[in-house]
């Protein structure tokens, strides 16, 4: 009898234990599932006049590993002076059938800097925007657009301010009407890139490209909404 007083509470224990539910386990397993991103667009994507670990698609990587997310290194296709057009045909030759769960868009100013109509633009976004989606493993749901910035607004622009403003104003409009009709995610950040003034750190040294300050700004600006994106994937 003293026996099983001392081992019967024991066993029952460990069979307790058994049949307890894994699925914290499981659950930590995939948050820590690693991501894959793509980046398409054109200089604010590359970031000209900033060191690499500052470009804005890899500081939000950094943001989104610091809270717990685990963001590979992002494939980033992007090259300074890039329209529309450039930009999907440099992707599509470097790009074989690989998906990414992340994807996202910036593209625009060098079509209206060259002197394209909002009306050419519009076709050839959404040309940009419906790839930008092909390219995504969760479709739509795993795509994001960041807003063109307005360049007007710094030294190499300021002659021309109110005529680049009125343009990129009118660009964007079109990049929202098109995110909007195919239910993808639009995130502004044309606002910041217009604190130049009140702020000359927001600019790199060519007097033209954000800094590594105005990325950091665009990544907070994105940070939350990207985040709740990602975790209804």
């Amino acid at each position: 009898m003293n026996y099983f007083r001392i081992y019967i509470p024991t066993i029952l224990f460990v069979l307790a234990f058994s049949f307890l539910p894994i699925t914290s386990i499981s659950q930590t397993d995939d948050s820590a599932q690693s991501l894959s991103y793509l980046a398409l667009g054109d200089s604010y994507t590359i970031g000209e006049s900033v060191k690499m670990e500052d470009q804005w698609p890899r500081q939000l990587k950094n943001a989104l590993d610091t809270s717990g997310y685990s963001i590979d290194e992002p494939t980033i296709i992007a090259k300074t002076g890039w329209r529309t057009d450039d930009m999907l045909k440099a992707a599509k030759s470097q790009l074989n059938k690989e998906k990414f769960d992340l994807v996202s868009l910036l593209i625009g100013v060098n079509n209206e800097y060259q002197g394209k109509t909002p009306e050419s633009f519009k076709k050839e976004f959404e040309t940009c925007l419906k790839y930008a989606i092909s390219k995504s493993k969760n479709g739509k749901k795993g795509v994001f657009v960041l807003s063109i910035p307005d360049y007007g607004y710094t030294p190499f622009g300021a002659k021309k301010q109110k005529q680049i403003s009125k343009r990129i104003d009118a660009y964007n409009a079109i990049c929202k009407r098109i995110c909007q009709e195919y239910n993808v995610l639009y995130i502004n950040i044309t606002d910041i890139s217009r604190n130049v003034k009140e702020d000359t750190s927001l600019v790199a040294d060519d007097g033209l490209h954000p800094s590594a300050k105005q990325y950091h700004l665009w990544v907070e600006r994105a940070f939350d909404r990207i985040s709740k994106m990602i975790s209804l994937l």
